[in-house]
């Protein structure tokens, strides 16, 4: 007699290999960028403290130049040998994940860990999260490496990784996995969003256990802002995005300046220690990345001269220390100088009589998340990073006021986002290679393509592509001729792995194309 069995119950233990990725590159990435935070803070304090002996002892001041003159070459040195370290390694990383290129983990990790302490501890106007991103990378792309990991899974610890330096860096675990997702990787997929989120958090964590639960930037305010003064958002939004607007140009145009200095490029570091010396002398406190600054601003009263003041040495000179390509990234003094330019606008508007005073430190908050928005054009990652960094929800909806008007103005005067501004410039055009492993590359569909609507077999697809299958939310469908393409879907298409962005080009450019024949 037959008896009639009923389902096997099988087991899909994907998800749970991810979160256990998640879990060991978050740990490794915080401690590693724990470290480097903790040092550089130390470092820099010690900075501090020299330019106030130097002060008092002048002829100290020959020893310290000679001694930043040193510096730069070391540094210079490291960056010469291994120039994925240069700048801030967002755009690395981003490229790293879009298959533009690739990098040894082992020297970025410890060469970007040594010159980035070196750089940012100096003094010079540098944050210390776009190498934490980095740092993070490089840990989780170490960490797929020694487990034979490669293709989607390499790329979603390496993701994981970024997450988790960015989270160590600011404390921020929400925002740290949507700018994964929103700026450096481009996709929504679950994989990666699970799995950054997990080292996220687990990053966190250990992050809390050095620097303890005080937000990074615990600025505390006695009131919101009234709905009737809302007309200052939109101001200061159009504002935050003019000089966002001038600070992209500025960032992009830095290499061809230092060209005229006829230094060989690995020594342009010396030039921004140098230059940074007399800022150390007269206005010591104005040095690092800026969380001094921004703290100072929400707790101490500064005159409108001095406030302008303010804003163009730091903007001149965190120009100064970027462009040589010292490891170091523009993350906080973005937000330092959109903190700065809030504190102008209410004072001006304060004196104006058009402002309570209450309300400057809430426009301090406002302009930094809106400066980053239109910079960057991540105004999800801008709301969601002021909110932790601050430690307080109660002024979303202003913030998001301000981050869309930023958002807008900087699109319509043209701008693009800084890091896939920053990447284009690093990369040359790219051609089609056939070499490398079997590997997978996943392309969104948004609402609005050509694409949406039509069947596959309306498209010329890439000779060295496959299209193998399109995911609609937690299911997966296998294409055929006639399968409909639908807003929201992923393209799922398999090529080899050095293939990946040639591919990525095409399919995006051929979407373009038909669009437009389409419009016609």
């Amino acid at each position: 007699m037959n008896r009639k069995q009923g389902p096997r119950l099988s087991l899909d233990l994907t998800r749970v290999n991810t979160v256990i990725t998640g879990l060991a590159v978050g740990l490794i990435s915080g401690l590693a960028v724990s470290l480097f935070r903790l040092t550089i803070e130390h470092l820099l304090d010690g900075v501090k403290l020299a330019y106030g002996a130097m002060r008092q002892e002048p002829w100290l001041l020959i020893p310290w130049i000679i001694g930043m003159i040193i510096l730069g070459v070391l540094i210079g040195l490291l960056v010469k040998t291994s120039p994925q370290i240069s700048g801030s390694g967002i755009p690395q990383v981003e490229g790293q994940l879009a298959g533009e290129f690739d990098e040894p983990w082992w020297p970025t990790l410890w060469k970007k860990f040594v010159g980035g302490i070196a750089a940012i501890g100096s003094g010079l106007m540098l944050g210390r999260e776009g190498p934490s991103i980095q740092l993070g990378a490089a840990v989780g792309q170490g960490y797929a490496t020694l487990r034979g990991q490669q293709g989607t899974n390499r790329r979603v610890a390496i993701a994981s990784g970024a997450a988790a330096g960015l989270s160590a860096a600011f404390n921020a675990p929400i925002a740290s996995t949507l700018f994964v997702l929103e700026e450096i990787y481009h996709n929504f997929s679950p994989l990666v969003w699970l799995t950054s989120l997990t080292s996220a958090v687990v990053s966190n964590f250990v992050s809390l256990g050095f620097f303890g639960q005080t937000p990074v930037l615990h600025i505390p305010y006695s009131s919101g802002l009234p709905l009737r003064d809302y007309g200052h958002l939109i101001v200061l939004g159009v504002v935050l995005g003019l000089l966002g607007r001038l600070y992209q140009t500025v960032l992009l145009r830095l290499p061809s300046w230092y060209e005229k200095i006829r230094l060989p490029r690995y020594l342009d570091g010396v030039v921004a220690l140098l230059l940074t010396i007399p800022v150390g002398w007269w206005w010591t406190a104005s040095l690092g990345g800026g969380n001094s600054v921004i703290l100072d601003l929400a707790h101490a009263h500064f005159g409108i001269v001095m406030l302008i003041a303010l804003f163009v040495i730091r903007f001149v000179f965190s120009m100064v220390a970027y462009g040589s390509g010292l490891p170091g990234g523009i993350f906080l003094p973005i937000l330092t100088l959109g903190a700065v330019i809030g504190a102008i606008y209410g004072q001006v508007m304060v004196s104006l009589g058009l402002l309570s005073e209450t309300y400057v430190v809430n426009l301090i908050i406002f302009a930094m998340a809106g400066y980053f928005a239109g910079i960057g054009k991540a105004p999800f990652t801008a709301i969601l990073l002021i909110t932790e960094m601050v430690g307080s929800l109660k002024h979303l909806m202003p913030l998001a006021v301000v981050c869309l008007v930023a958002y807008i103005t900087v699109d319509v005067c043209g701008g693009a986002p800084i890091y896939e501004s920053l990447l284009g410039k690093m990369l040359s055009p790219t051609a089609e290679r056939a070499a490398g492993f079997t590997d997978r590359l996943e392309v969104p569909v948004f609402d609005g393509s050509f694409l949406v609507g039509h069947q596959v077999r309306e498209f010329r697809w890439p000779a060295n592509a496959l299209l193998i299958g399109v995911r609609r939310g937690e299911r997966q469908v296998i294409p055929h001729g006639d399968t409909i393409l639908r807003a929201g879907d992923t393209l799922i298409i398999e090529t080899q792995h050095e293939n990946r962005a040639f591919i990525r080009e095409k399919i995006a450019g051929m979407a373009e194309q038909v669009s437009v024949r389409g419009g016609d």
